[in-house]
């Protein structure tokens, strides 16, 4: 297999400051207080419940935003995540913001060891980290070793749909995998998802697809009951452009006809 560990760590540092420094990603407004949560951990309040006092642990964490959220709403956020660049810019926006949180810095499927088997109550993923691991049935093994008896699983995520899709053609055509394979898609490409005129070096990424079939077995098969899977129309950023609208939220869905797409989905679970 491809060092996809290697390739995509680097494309995550090459990528954090301009992310840190991108309006998309709102860090002076959530630093200064004027936003209190990120558009991401907003859009999921409803589901998100109460965190209030919970232990919690944020895997792919990436600069932190949403680790910053989830712990202005009480949680005691512990944020991992491989790019140490990713870091460094996660821990000076909790400095900057008064945050007291832990960043570790591990690939998920060491996350266990990495942090010397300490359990939470809460593990969380926000959206666009599933589809950089090769194995979805070891993701949830480590969820399960992370979470406490009781504990929760708690995921939004880009559906396997969207990512199953390409926009280099008219209209949404089905073009990549939508099951789990072996050997990931590898990218080249420059650019991100967020506005920046930064021109990036590191460009060349190893990405996987899985269903939501084997996301759910893959749970099942390591101690955790689902509890809770909502589908929606719409994504925090432009998937698939020239072909998505932005809502009032910062939500974008398809143009013509959105209930046609599953976008993303939010997934809950617990440790039996």
């Amino acid at each position: 297999m491809t060092d996809y560990l290697a390739l995509n760590r680097a494309n995550w540092d090459d990528r954090a400051a301009a992310h840190a420094a991108s309006p998309d990603y709102a860090v002076a407004q959530l630093v200064d207080g004027t936003r209190r949560l990120s558009d991401v951990v907003e859009f999921d309040l409803p589901r998100l419940g109460d965190v209030d006092g919970l232990d919690g642990v944020h895997l792919q964490c990436h600069i932190g935003t949403d680790t910053l959220s989830l712990a202005r709403l009480g949680a005691r956020m512990t944020g991992v995540d491989l790019s140490p660049a990713s870091l460094r810019e996660a821990r000076g926006i909790a400095a900057r913001a008064g945050a007291d949180i832990d960043y570790v810095e591990s690939d998920v499927y060491a996350a266990p060891t990495a942090l010397r088997g300490r359990t939470f109550d809460l593990v969380y993923t926000g959206i666009g980290a599933l589809c950089w691991l090769p194995s979805v049935d070891q993701w949830a093994a480590t969820v399960g070793a992370l979470l406490r008896p009781g504990g929760r699983l708690f995921i939004r995520e880009g559906h396997p749909m969207l990512w199953s899709l390409t926009d280099e053609k008219p209209g949404p055509t089905v073009e990549f995998s939508y099951f789990e394979q072996l050997e990931g898609q590898v990218w080249d490409e420059g650019g991100t998802y967020v506005e920046t005129d930064h021109a990036f070096t590191a460009n060349t990424t190893v990405e996987w697809n899985h269903g939501l079939g084997e996301i759910v077995t893959a749970l099942l098969d390591h101690g955790l009951r689902l509890t809770a899977l909502a589908e929606h129309d719409s994504v925090p950023w432009c998937a698939l452009p020239g072909q998505m609208s932005v809502d009032e939220r910062g939500e974008w869905r398809l143009t013509d006809r959105p209930e046609r797409l599953a976008a993303s989905y939010t997934l809950q679970a617990t440790k039996t």
